[in-house]
């Protein structure tokens, strides 16, 4: 009989393991700093690299010298509803992974969008499980397939950020396991994911590293041989070493070393569990190439990434309103008014552990500009959605020292002695692992000349905690001590407070910057983390006037496109957001403008459901989510019908907030409860007297798609998947797109039950009167419920097949039997 692969893995492991001392085999079981873990070379293995993701992949320093190519976030994504998008989005992702000579890949986000206020949701798929589940997994598979390890996070119930270390989520077991780890389940059982990342918060009092969760269903029902890695600094105490938890990140320090190699020689803790854990670290160490003769995969799945992020993004963005207005016509326009802060300064990826640095991105404006050169494009700012301070960009800066664009970077020790110099193309400057000595750094200086491009008054200084001491042409104008603002590590270092000064810039003229950071003592988790900013911030200007310029661009226009979105103080990892509305006078600008050109079109740059008061009142609403670095080219592509908005929306979204059936993420005395049950998302909105302004799978397109002809076998057995089928027809004069849903109900449930639930979707796409039948998977597991186990209510159950979770007009029926 010839050996398997996993029969020659496996033989390498055992060899390797074979050779490594107690002390080595405890040693590997903590990284050995921020992104790799141990290397111990007498045994052949090299350090496995690991790498933020989901959105991109920016390698082991956060470096513009080293860009990255920023895909549309996972929300963008999970709006295509395209498994094979996702599959391909998975593939580039390794492409970036293996040009970095990054082995592991810190994503997919797959946490459930369980209220509207989680901060990170831009980073998660959606709000139902079985979507999740399913863009999930292939995702996994494009990066695996590739050679890259995947890792699907943050398991488990992590699905806000408000104190998410500490959090105690008290959830019953039926929600976790038809929910929460349902979103999970295919990643691991299926895609084979070769790492899962433990959350940061307890379950019903159990830190999530320490959980029996990890075991099962985890590595018992699901079949998981891969590791478990934590989260950074989740692993607080040695007990995590006796549950199936497997490597502590970040290191060298961690709570295991000599306090597990102790444990282990005074009986406490068997060698064994060790040796488990070391088992699982080699093997993924084979599958990337790091332990002998492994070599990674052959790179299978290959295309142009940024020509991906433009299509994805175009596929994800979503048509909500359209009165005949869309697609524009390019040859009939003469003029547009494009308005709106985030048209010029967009948001094309969310805050916190995900962000990459694209060496460049496209804007909605220069979209516009780059598809219309022959047409006059008036820009009007209209309302100030900045927060925070924009960097300096490096063609307005000259370095002191090389004459070059950019500025100086110095790290100075604590006579003034300077330790290490950079010279650095962007002002923010964040420093996890890398060469600078940050701790051995005392002050950090930031030294460039500032050339304006316009004569404008602006806000200028920096961002950090600690002290700051800021020059403008030699003269100190800032000298503070700023403080963190919470108790979020993560969020006090990629979100620090500014302070800024009022400068009369002349376009032109340069501008001689100095800045002196001035590092506090430090002992938390991320005292080698260092991050700082230097920039500019709009300065307080005439709210009023501001809208009424944007009014006279709009109303001398043919079309007007107005761009809102939310900043980084609304979605960002560390916090959530405190309501659904708008930043600053957005809708005000909406509503002016709306008024004063009846061919309105409004553009969210959001990465999560806002409220639109206005959405009545204008030509078309497009959702564009935080769209990748080809943002604007995509969001140019479908105004003007180069491509179909082809995304449904994978969440529902509110028309007012107090109508929102599951809002609350704040935990009372440390406890969050989800007291709703299995009824999240769509499945509370049914149960509710108000109805949302847009339900989960809207989407409209360009032209129009007709399903019928839905076919369903008789029955399932048990534990089994069927496939039912849908007609789609294309009635329009366009190509288009459709994604067909299918739902179950079951009113005579002896359970309680929502009201229905997604069991299988596929899109679908179809030439001007082509037609076309839809197969869609479904698994008799979607009709099973938690109790004590999965069960089986036999009989019949209804299915319904349409658009959105209240747009069916198809049905058929279904039985579940025993299969005994």
């Amino acid at each position: 009989m010839s050996t398997t692969t996993a029969e020659r893995i496996d033989a390498t492991v055992e060899s390797a393991l074979s050779e490594l001392t107690l002390e080595e085999k405890v040693h590997l079981l903590t990284g050995r700093d921020f992104w790799s873990t141990l290397p111990i070379e007498r045994i052949g293995l090299r350090s496995i690299v690991v790498s933020d993701g989901p959105s991109g992949v920016r390698g082991p320093v956060w470096d513009e010298r080293s860009p990255s190519l920023n895909l549309p976030s996972a929300s963008a994504l999970s709006a295509s509803w395209d498994p094979e998008m996702a599959r391909r989005y998975g593939a580039v992702a390794a492409c970036e992974a293996r040009r970095k000579d990054v082995d592991v890949v810190l994503g997919p986000t797959i946490n459930l969008h369980r209220s509207p206020r989680g901060g990170r949701h831009f980073e998660a798929f959606s709000e139902d499980p079985v979507l999740t589940s399913e863009l999930a997994a292939t995702y996994v598979q494009g990066l695996q397939d590739n050679g890259v390890g995947a890792t699907p996070k943050h398991y488990i119930a992590n699905d806000s950020e408000t104190e998410r270390f500490t959090v105690d989520v008290q959830v019953d077991p039926r929600p976790l396991h038809e929910l929460y780890l349902r979103a999970f389940e295919k990643a691991i059982t299926e895609a084979k994911a070769w790492l899962v990342m433990s959350a940061y918060n307890s379950i019903h009092g159990v830190t999530a590293t320490e959980h029996e969760l990890l075991e099962t269903p985890l590595k018992t029902d699901w079949g998981f041989d891969g590791v478990v890695i934590s989260d950074w600094t989740a692993v607080r105490s040695l007990a995590s070493a006796e549950a199936e938890q497997d490597l502590v990140m970040p290191g060298p320090e961690g709570p295991w070393g000599q306090a597990l190699i102790d444990a282990v020689r005074d009986g406490r803790i068997d060698e064994e569990v060790v040796d488990r854990k070391v088992r699982r670290i080699l093997r993924l160490a084979v599958r990337v190439g790091a332990l002998g003769d492994a070599k990674p995969a052959p790179l299978v799945h290959v295309e142009d990434g940024i020509a991906f992020a433009r299509e994805a993004a175009a596929d994800g963005m979503v048509l909500l309103e359209n009165r005949g207005e869309l697609p524009w016509d390019a040859s009939s326009l003469r003029s547009i008014a494009v308005i709106g802060n985030n048209a010029e300064h967009s948001r094309t990826q969310g805050g916190g552990s995900a962000t990459v640095l694209p060496e460049r991105t496209v804007s909605p404006l220069e979209g516009m500009q780059n598809a219309l050169p022959g047409v006059d494009i008036r820009y009007s700012v209209g309302a100030i959605n900045q927060t925070g301070l924009a960097g300096i960009p490096r063609e307005r800066m000259t370095n002191p020292v090389t004459g070059g664009p950019g500025a100086r970077v110095r790290f100075l020790g604590s006579d003034g002695e300077e330790l290490f110099a950079e010279d650095r193309l962007s002002t923010e400057l964040v420093w996890f692992g890398g060469d600078a000595p940050i701790a051995q750094t005392k002050e950090v200086e930031v030294a460039f000349t500032f050339v304006p491009a316009r004569s404008e008054r602006l806000e200028l200084g920096f961002s950090a905690v600690g002290r700051g001491q800021f020059w403008i042409d030699g003269e100190l104008v800032i000298d503070e001590v700023l403080e963190a603002e919470g108790d979020d590590l993560g969020a006090a270092l990629m979100a620090p407070p500014a302070r800024t000064v009022t400068v009369d810039l002349t376009e032109g003229t340069p501008v001689e910057v100095r800045y002196l950071y001035g590092q506090p003592e430090r002992d938390d988790a991320l005292a080698n983390a260092l991050a700082l900013n230097v920039g500019t911030q709009p300065a307080a200007l005439d709210e009023d006037q501001l809208i009424a310029e944007a009014v006279e661009a709009a109303r001398g226009a043919d079309v007007a496109l107005v761009v809102v979105g939310t900043n980084p103080k609304v979605e960002s990892e560390g916090f959530d957001r405190t309501d659904l509305a708008l930043p600053g006078r957005q809708d005000d600008l909406v509503r002016a403008v709306a008024a004063a050109n009846p061919r309105t079109v409004v553009l969210v740059n959001a990465g999560s459901p806002v409220l639109m008061p206005w959405r009545n009142d204008v030509a078309a609403v497009v959702v564009g989510w935080f769209g990748g670095q080809e943002f604007g080219n995509a969001v140019a592509d479908v105004l003007l019908g180069v491509a179909e908005p082809g995304g449904r929306l994978p969440t529902t979204w509110a028309a007012e907030e107090e109508h929102v059936p599951v809002l609350n993420t704040t935990p009372t005395d440390g406890v969050l409860h989800y007291d709703e049950g299995i009824h999240i998302g769509y499945r509370a909105w049914l149960r509710s007297e108000e109805a949302p302004a847009y339900w989960f799978g809207h989407g409209l397109g360009y032209t129009e798609i007709e399903l019928s002809d839905f076919v369903a076998p008789a029955a399932v057995i048990e534990g089994d998947t069927v496939h039912v089928s849908v007609t789609a027809t294309n009635r329009g004069e366009r190509a288009g797109k459709q994604v067909a849903l299918v739902f179950a109900e079951r009113p005579d449930s002896a359970v309680e039950r929502p009201v229905r639930w997604l069991v299988g979707f596929a899109p679908v796409r179809l030439a001007p009167g082509e037609s076309g039948k839809v197969t869609i998977p479904v698994s008799s597991k979607h009709l099973a419920h938690w109790a004590e186990g999965w069960q089986y209510e036999v009989g019949e159950f209804v299915l319904r097949a349409g658009t959105t979770a209240v747009e069916l007009p198809l049905e058929a029926t279904i039985t579940v039997e025993t299969d005994s």
